[in-house]
């Protein structure tokens, strides 16, 4: 006897149809890859497990409402819900996670001075301040890619999937983001230095 495994679409699909156990099926198969993904940006047990938790109260509200038109991109939707309910949870508490410096982003290296004096730290938040500031003023879909790719630490082939682009685009939205930053900081003479 082969074992051959069931589509997603097809899962979604028995589930919709009244078939309670397809979507154990669909939990069950993509459980790891979706928690991880949540724990990767959270670092946090208890609180990875709630938006693991809503994200699937979110998938069955969905589906039994029939709202669902994702053909057979089952995967890449529930990790958009989670996506989501991340920035969510980071909206409440106010803070975005710590992002990971590269080349790339040299104006944001004040942030991971760690022999910081207590000038230097309320500079340094000040500067962060700022920067929170003239990131809010970008388009929402140049803002979305670099907080995204800064402070959640995404690659653009996850940002890709999680917002429905090509990477090329989610590459052109980060450039732009970074030379509208740019003509900000420069306009308004914002010194990121201490």
């Amino acid at each position: 006897m082969v074992n051959v495994q069931i589509p997603d679409a097809l899962l979604v699909k028995n589930y919709m149809a009244g078939d309670e156990s397809a979507l154990s099926t669909l939990i069950n198969r993509h459980q790891s890859k979706i928690f991880g993904f949540i724990y990767s940006k959270i670092s946090d047990r208890d609180i990875s497990d709630d938006i693991f938790q809503d994200t699937f109260i979110k998938v069955i509200k969905t589906l039994k409402s029939n709202s669902y038109n994702e053909e057979g991109k089952f995967l890449p939707w529930v990790m958009r819900i989670a996506h989501n309910l991340i920035i969510d949870h980071f909206r409440r508490n106010k803070k975005m996670p710590l992002f990971r410096e590269t080349e790339e982003f040299s104006i944001f290296s004040i942030m991971t001075d760690h022999s910081m004096t207590i000038e230097n730290q309320m500079i340094s938040d000040q500067v962060e301040k700022d920067l929170r500031k003239i990131i809010e003023e970008l388009p929402d879909d140049q803002k979305e890619v670099l907080v995204m790719r800064i402070y959640q630490d995404l690659s653009f082939k996850e940002i890709s999937e999680l917002t429905g682009v090509s990477i090329n685009t989610a590459l052109g939205r980060m450039r732009y983001a970074l030379m509208n930053l740019r003509k900000v900081i420069d306009k308004h003479q914002i010194i990121l230095t201490n």
